[in-house]
């Protein structure tokens, strides 16, 4: 059972979310909070597998919840995933760089939602490539001065590759094709790479690619 916990101000935005999840057999709502403050309670007492934060909460808003989360040892399951009201805002990047597992457009088809708790439930990544693309667009024209990230030299070249293409938005399956390996195969690369990069997952390490200067941003 997958157990959820659904932090966001808006009542309305919080039962709507509600009444989807527990229409379906392997997720359950443990707990719900309308602030960040609260948020961390609830987490710490109910170790949620997936906690859905709003970006932008009174009290503590959603980016210090998750970095909170992120730094506490106790709470490495927890996986957040930001909810925001834009497909990109000046609030993504941070809260990806705080710890998020990725984030989520409330307007969200139902389907797509119930697929992205599951992928989040089971420690997989939860950039759709074309949330990858907008974070390449923000590198493009607002590009980060590159900064090496411990550990880089660390890097295999198989590695190396393998996160290029992450960063590009491809799937595991769709690295692997490309690099003409398995898919589990692909899946180490990228989790040895976030290993030794220190990213808690894959959303940061796409983070990192662009700004260790890793991987370069070209305008199209």
């Amino acid at each position: 059972m997958i157990q959820v916990l659904l932090v966001d101000d808006q009542p309305l935005i919080r039962s709507g979310f509600r009444a989807l999840l527990d229409l379906e057999d392997d997720i359950e709502v443990v707990a719900e909070a309308a602030d960040g403050q609260e948020a961390l309670v609830l987490v710490r007492e109910r170790l949620p597998d997936v906690a859905l934060v709003d970006i932008r909460m009174p009290v503590m808003d959603g980016i210090e919840v998750t970095r909170r989360i992120a730094a506490d040892p106790a709470l490495a399951g927890v996986h957040v995933v930001m909810l925001t009201n834009y497909g990109m805002d000046e609030y993504v990047l941070d809260a990806l760089r705080a710890g998020a597992a990725g984030f989520l457009v409330k307007d969200i088809l139902p389907e797509d939602f119930l697929h992205a708790v599951r992928v989040a439930a089971r420690g997989d990544a939860l950039l759709a490539p074309a949330i990858t693309r907008k974070l390449i667009d923000r590198y493009v024209t607002r590009p980060v001065p590159a900064r090496v990230g411990d550990g880089l030299e660390e890097l295999t070249g198989r590695e190396r590759e393998a996160v290029a293409l992450a960063a590009q938005g491809l799937s595991n399956d769709e690295i692997a094709a490309h690099l003409v390996i398995s898919p589990s195969t692909a899946k180490t690369h990228i989790n040895r790479a976030m290993a030794k990069l220190g990213a808690r997952d894959r959303a940061q390490l796409v983070v990192l690619a662009y700004e260790s200067g890793l991987v370069t941003p070209r305008a199209s």
